[in-house]
């Protein structure tokens, strides 16, 4: 790492109860990892849901140049939706959620070995876009439609997940894969207004989701533009066999499946529905969506295979 890295403030939020105490585990050898480097460094754990965001804005005022979020994708977009206007802050993940879906952006492992702590304090950076929808952030992407709905049937309230677990959370997906039925959505996008009864509707910055779904298996980072997949009506036995092929991104050339991309999109359903964000469940009717282009610095993998089109190597 260069000397200037070394020098500045380094700053990580922790999330203790991410991936079933991932996090813990790797505290251990992050504090051997910054003792070995003599760095500057404070490490805060999070107490609650919301707390990371209050975290971060701490961490920027008392001047932390790097703040790493080590956690999830919620643990993330806490914290990065708390700097989205910090131009001076940089970012970083150490992956230690359940998913870790938008740890394949910047190309992180999900098992931090010693090449990847050099990466990390390395800090080489790349700027990054991120998704607003109806004035909230999205690092990796957004769902409408049978995903959404999954969800919401999974939680007893927002952020309070149901009793029963894995199993509970099969039965969902299996009881609506049978009787999801689709709302008509209103599309105004790229200039042209259209209307569709949509199974899923997925708007994205990043390519994964839950782990195994490559709903938008071209999507890059940081091109300024979302790439949109649209599946419109299916029956059961259509409905099984796109899902099929979303582990590998194979669905596009299935007829109903409509892919695109666009900057700003509008989309309006006739009654209220569930939406996520990132995996945080919303309910609305009316959302507009658009794209910040290149809004955040993070730290990404040199050597990973991240998800960039432009990449300008350098050290921060």
């Amino acid at each position: 790492m260069t000397e200037k890295n070394k020098q500045e403030k380094w700053g990580f939020i922790l999330n203790p109860v991410a991936g079933s105490g991932k996090p813990l585990i790797i505290e251990e050898e992050l504090r051997k990892q910054l003792k070995q480097r003599n760095i500057i460094a404070k490490i805060v754990h999070t107490k609650e849901k919301g707390h990371a965001s209050v975290l971060a804005k701490e961490l920027a005022e008392q001047n932390y140049t790097y703040i790493i979020a080590v956690g999830g994708d919620g643990t993330l977009n806490e914290m990065a939706s708390a700097l989205i206007d910090c131009p001076q802050c940089i970012m970083g993940l150490i992956p230690a959620g359940t998913g870790n879906d938008f740890a394949q952006i910047p190309g992180l492992s999900e098992n931090f070995e010693q090449k990847d702590w050099d990466m990390l304090f390395e800090a080489r950076t790349h700027t990054i876009d991120v998704g607003r929808c109806n004035g909230h952030l999205f690092f990796n992407g957004m769902g409408l439609g049978f995903d959404a709905q999954v969800a919401a049937e999974n939680y007893e309230e927002p952020g309070k997940v149901k009793q029963g677990g894995k199993s509970k959370y099969v039965w969902h997906i299996l009881k609506n894969l049978l009787f999801f039925k689709e709302q008509k959505m209103m599309i105004d996008a790229n200039g042209e207004k259209k209307e569709s009864l949509c199974f899923l509707n997925t708007i994205s910055i990043g390519r994964r989701y839950a782990g195994d779904f490559y709903l938008t298996p071209t999507a890059y980072a940081d091109d300024g533009l979302l790439d949109i997949c649209m599946v419109h009506k299916l029956n059961i036995v259509q409905r099984l066999e796109i899902l099929g092929k979303v582990p590998k991104g194979d669905h596009l050339s299935n007829p109903k499946v409509h892919y695109y991309q666009s900057n700003k999109l509008v989309i309006d359903l006739e009654k209220e529905a569930a939406y996520h964000l990132d995996g945080e469940l919303f309910f609305d009717k009316h959302f507009e969506i658009d794209i910040l282009a290149g809004k955040m610095n993070f730290i990404y993998n040199p050597n990973g295979n991240h998800y960039f089109s432009n990449v300008k190597n350098h050290l921060a």
